[in-house]
């Protein structure tokens, strides 16, 4: 088995975890690890974002403008929130 260590959270959390795990027919280690490896750090968001704007240079011939990122930015965060059911 891999390096294993452990993380303190309240009862309560505990609890919740738990509850989620169930629900979801896994274990909070699985839950944990899931949420973790789901999760982008900004580094990996950065490194996304410089792909994404060597992509469109070789498709476009050029790179887009930081108002045009800041708007598509924008765009993204208004999509993302209208999905996002607690959001509404």
């Amino acid at each position: 088995m891999a390096d294993e260590t452990s993380i303190k959270v309240s009862a309560a959390t505990r609890d919740r975890l738990a509850a989620l795990a169930s629900e979801q027919g896994t274990t909070i280690r699985q839950l944990v690890e899931e949420l973790a490896e789901g999760q982008p750090t900004q580094a990996e968001y950065a490194e996304r974002a410089e792909q994404a704007r060597a992509e469109l240079a070789s498709i476009l011939g050029t790179v887009p403008s930081e108002e045009a990122e800041a708007k598509a930015r924008g765009l993204l965060e208004r999509l993302g929130a209208r999905q996002d059911p607690a959001a509404a």
